[in-house]
Formats: C-alpha cells, structure tokens, sequence
C-alpha cells in the first residue's frame, strides 16, 4: 500500500491522538463506580462488618455483615444469596476445587462450612474464640482460622472439615495469606510481627519485626516477586516485607485505622484501606522499588476491602455513622444503613 506524503502525516496525527488517549485511560485514577444498599443484617442488635472476599473466578463477592454473609454478583451487585443464622462472623475463605466454603465465626468459635453452589450450610468445625481471620492454602489442602484471643491457629482440613491441629502463635493473629508452596504469613497485631508458618508441618519457621510499623493489621502477597505487603496502625505505615528472609525493603505513611491489604498482580498496585476514609494505592515498579500511585477518598468507616482480580475493582463495606458520644470515643455505625462501595477505573 503507498502512501502520500499527506497519508503519512494524518496517520502520525492520529497515532498521536490515540496515544494521548492510551496514556490519558492509563493514568485515570480509581472512582466510585456503584453503592449497594444492604440493610440490617436479620437478628443482628448492632450493625457490625468485616472482612470482604471476592471470588474472581465465580464472579462472587462474600461480605462480613455480623449476623450473615451477603453473597453479591460482583458484576451487577446483586444479592445471589444470604448466608444467615451466625452469630459474630468475620471472614471467608473459598475452597473452590471441594466445593466448600468457610465462615469464621468469632462469638461461636467455629468455622462455619457451606456449599458454595447452594449456599447452605452444611457442618461447622470448632476453632477458637474470637476466630477472626480465615484463608485457604491450597499447598495443603488445609483452612487456617486466626484465633484472635487465645493466641493460636485452628488448622482444618477443606476435603473432610475435620480438624488437624492448633498452632500456638505467641501473640494476636490478624490478616493471614498463603503463598500457595507452603508457606502461610500472619501479622500479629499485639506483638509487631510477622510469622512464617510451614502449612504442612504446621511449624514457625521464621518471626520478623515490622519496624517502623507497629500493631500489624492487613497483610497482602505478590507471590511471584516474594514480597509482602503488611499495614499497621501504631504507626500508621504499610512495610514492604521480603518474603524469604523478612527484610523490610520500602515502607510509606497511611492514614489511620487500616485494616485490609490487597495486591493486584496484573496492574503492581498495591491498596491498603483504612478506616479515615482512604484507599492508599502504592505501585510495584520493580521489586525492589515501590512509589505511591494515588489516594482514592471513599467514606468513614470503609476500612475492609476485597479486590476482584479479573476487572480490577475494589468493593469496601462501611455505613452510615452517628454523632461520636464523647471526646475521644468511636462514633457508631447507625444499624441499617450498612452498603457496598466499588471503586474502579
């Protein structure tokens, strides 16, 4: 095909302009995308919310809502099911290829297990109480509870639901991640460290200091570049962790209140939310070189988060709050008025 001289320069204007437009998309910042109104949660005397999993690959999203689960389409928000009858329940970990999932339920103790196509449940395994944090390693085969006040880990096996054993942590366990070879991370929050616990021998092999962070909340993973990403709150900052020996290679300010760490492999941004109202996003340039990407301001209160990996979107629980009580004091969540943020691009 020729070309004329005119033909060249029109093409190299319209290259130009696409590119201007590539780089003007690539650069747009997160935004608020939709609100999912939930309401009160059934028997619940207080409006109370946790953690947030999202399940890219069934296009599901699992919320924390006190006395229930909602399940939502994480494309349209609908609610697809209500997993109810709990009594303090925090997290959920998805254990996809037995076609179960489970239910950290702090108030009972237990995990509570259920069939992820129906949602029902169907059977429950006694952990500990304040059972808050719960993952899958697919390594073992194994769920891992993060028993809050006792200190310990309840290991179930997904296939059976039986329990396999307790670990003895030394301090309060918060997040946990897997690293899906063997190995699961958890922050303990009282003691400003990070365990690495093999999920086989259900051993710990290695106890890391998170200086300059202190009291150790959300804990996210880029397992191909072994590299942590653990957020504290006394003080505020997310440490940037080297997952094989625990050197602490960059670390940033937040705002206060964190409580939900998450990293996305296909972008290297990392999202770490905090209760002030902010979603700080930080980007993997290399793995020994990190930089703040943006603040994404969403509502008081929005300090859990889940990212769904496949459209790259973030959904924060939070709700309405009333007027604090008194100085110094937390105000309160008003019961029912409890929703969804997502934010995307």
């Amino acid at each position: 095909m020729k070309f004329s001289k005119f033909g060249w320069l029109a093409t190299g204007v319209l290259l130009a302009v696409v590119g201007s437009v590539s780089l003007l998309a690539a650069a747009a910042g997160y935004h608020l995308l939709a609100t999912y109104k939930i309401g009160a949660a059934e028997g619940s005397t207080r409006e109370y919310f946790d953690y947030i999993t999202v399940d890219s690959a069934s296009r599901r999203v699992y919320v924390s809502h006190g006395t229930e689960i909602k399940v939502l389409d994480s494309d349209s928000g609908a609610v697809v099911g209500t997993i109810s009858g709990l009594k303090q329940d925090h997290g959920v970990a998805v254990a996809s290829e037995f076609g179960k999932g489970f239910i950290s339920d702090g108030a009972q103790g237990k995990a509570i297990i259920f069939d992820l196509k129906t949602l029902k449940v169907t059977g429950e395994a006694k952990a500990d109480k304040d059972a808050d944090a719960v993952i899958y390693d697919p390594f073992s085969k194994r769920i891992f509870v993060m028993d809050g006040d006792p200190h310990n880990a309840t290991v179930i096996d997904a296939k059976s639901g039986g329990v396999v054993g307790t670990i003895e942590l030394g301090g309060g366990p918060e997040f946990a991640v897997a690293d899906g070879k063997g190995t699961i991370y958890v922050n303990l929050e009282d003691k400003s460290e990070l365990l690495a616990i093999d999920s086989t021998s259900m051993k710990i092999k290695s106890r890391w200091p998170l200086a300059p962070a202190g009291a150790p909340t959300a804990l996210a993973m880029d397992v191909e570049h072994h590299r942590l990403f653990s957020a504290g709150r006394k003080p505020q900052m997310l440490v940037v962790l080297d997952s094989d020996n625990g050197k602490v290679i960059q670390s940033f300010p937040i705002s206060s209140g964190v409580d939900a760490a998450a990293y996305d492999p296909e972008t290297g941004l990392i999202f770490a939310s905090t209760r002030d109202g902010m979603v700080h996003v930080f980007h993997e340039d290399s793995p020994d070189k990190f930089s703040e990407a943006e603040t994404i301001k969403t509502e008081y209160g929005a300090k859990t988060m889940g990212l769904d990996t496949k459209t790259h979107k973030l959904f924060l629980s939070t709700a309405e709050f009333g007027p604090a009580p008194a100085e110094g004091k937390r105000a309160e969540p008003i019961k029912g008025s409890f929703h969804v943020l997502v934010y995307g691009r």
